[in-house]
């Protein structure tokens, strides 16, 4: 079930609503959690039960690892837990990919396992490792109340798409929580604002990035055209629904961590990342990075840390190569960033840098395969003997320029901005936005009526 989908808006939210401000607050966490997963089930009837699972099993290692008294026995039961969570992953998600290659290597045809990807399983394996780490050092009591536990879990605000919520971020909100008047207007003003940027922005610039596969008439304009398409159809999109996640936890009375930062806005590599998908890297800084020592080790050491860090990074996007050379070309880049002076380039030229590298990943990152990858940057740098412009190219530059214009203008500062000077000359315009928000809710329910096309990227991660 998609955020932005008529059954989630018009259906299944109302009604959880609803009912949530109705029933007594001893009652909300055990609703929150049958709500959760009755919206899992609508899209994965089977892997509900892997979900039930997990909380069960995450649930009892961080009892034993808060009871356990010795030093040895307390790693041993959070190796046990890092364990089954990488076992889970690796099972759904990695074990083709690993047995695919071994069979390209050894021409060997060991059978695939062909199992279908569960919905948003690196989102809340990782959540719930991080829950056995924290009672593990001890930044947090572990959970005794199961229905608690699985609700944190199993939150369908935050389950499919994060951003990754870490325990110790909502543990006090878990037993404790009120929400308020201001927190039901900002979480309803922040999950329609996420909404108009995934169905009026994503969406169409998605369309754009499809039409382009579909076309054979390639020109070098129609591969940049498609670039930046995508590039903006991929932040909006995840960013979008970031917000609508966070916007939705606010009405529940959670405060979920902020996702996105204008990411595109950035200078440097190390910039972008410090302001794209901020809760995974957060969660590879914490979780990853610093107990490998972080920088605070001989040069060897780093180099093997970062490399550990952006490897898993890629690979946590997909079981693919693609992936994993998307997630090596950041760490080269921050790696350079570290060793060559760029801060001392013109502040135009070190966005620009920024951007074009950004641009290039997206386009591995978005290939089928690294063929794929390599015929897309050739096919940009003119390198496939195509033209450098097309009938096709111009007549989707001119579809589509208000659109990629309003996007690049989107993902800046500058719209909050003007709208924050507005309400500060005009107080009387901070009562339009009510009226705003509905009007969007108004066009963007418009526009799902009307079946166009609706998918969301980061299901398949």
């Amino acid at each position: 079930m998609l955020f932005s989908g008529i059954p989630f808006l018009y259906y299944f939210l109302p009604c959880v609503l609803i009912l949530y401000f109705l029933i007594p607050k001893s009652l909300k966490n055990c609703f929150l959690l049958l709500s959760s997963l009755v919206f899992y089930a609508w899209g994965e009837p089977r892997y509900v039960i892997l979900m039930m699972a997990a909380i069960i099993l995450f649930y009892g290692f961080g009892l034993a690892i808060g009871a356990s008294k010795k030093t040895r026995l307390r790693k041993l039961w959070l190796t046990a837990a890092i364990v089954t969570g990488c076992v889970m992953l690796g099972v759904f998600k990695y074990v083709d990919f690993a047995l695919d290659n071994w069979n390209k290597l050894t021409g060997m045809s060991v059978p695939l396992l062909r199992l279908a990807l569960p919905i948003g399983i690196s989102f809340y394996t990782f959540q719930c490792i991080s829950y056995a780490v924290d009672v593990y050092r001890k930044d947090v009591q572990p959970q005794r109340n199961l229905i608690h536990f699985g609700t944190y879990v199993a939150l369908f605000p935050q389950l499919i798409a994060g951003p990754i919520v870490r325990y110790v971020d909502v543990a006090a909100e878990l037993d404790d929580r009120q929400t308020k008047w201001e927190d039901v207007a900002r979480g309803l003003g922040l999950f329609l604002l996420g909404l108009g940027k995934k169905v009026l922005l994503a969406n169409p610039l998605g369309e754009l990035t499809s039409t382009f596969r579909q076309t054979t008439e390639q020109s070098v304009l129609f591969y940049w055209l498609y670039a930046a398409a995508f590039m903006l159809h991929i932040y909006f999109d995840f960013a979008g629904y970031s917000e609508m996640a966070i916007g939705l936890g606010r009405i529940f009375g959670f405060r979920f961590p902020r996702n996105f930062d204008y990411p595109y806005i950035s200078r440097s590599i190390t910039e972008f990342w410090r302001r794209w998908h901020m809760t995974l890297g957060g969660w590879f800084r914490d979780y990853v990075y610093i107990p490998l020592g972080g920088n605070r080790v001989s040069r060897i050491k780093w180099l093997r840390n970062i490399l550990a860090v952006w490897l898993l990074t890629g690979l946590w996007h997909g079981a693919a190569w693609n992936f994993v050379i998307w997630g090596l070309l950041f760490a080269a880049c921050l790696l350079a960033e570290k060793w060559l002076p760029l801060q001392k380039l013109p502040n135009i030229l070190r966005h620009g840098y920024v951007l074009l590298i950004v641009c290039i990943s997206f386009v591995i990152f978005n290939a089928q395969d690294l063929t794929q990858a390599g015929q897309d940057i050739a096919g940009m740098f003119g390198g496939l003997g195509i033209p450098l412009i097309s009938a096709p190219a111009v007549y989707y530059l001119r579809s589509y320029g208000i659109l990629l214009l309003a996007g690049i203008i989107g993902a800046t500062p500058l719209p909050y901005k003007l709208f924050s000077r507005a309400a500060n000359r005009w107080p009387a315009a901070g009562w339009l936005l009510p009226a705003g928000a509905l009007a969007l809710l108004l066009v963007c329910t418009a526009y799902l009526v009307d079946g166009s096309f609706n998918p969301f990227l980061y299901f398949r991660f």
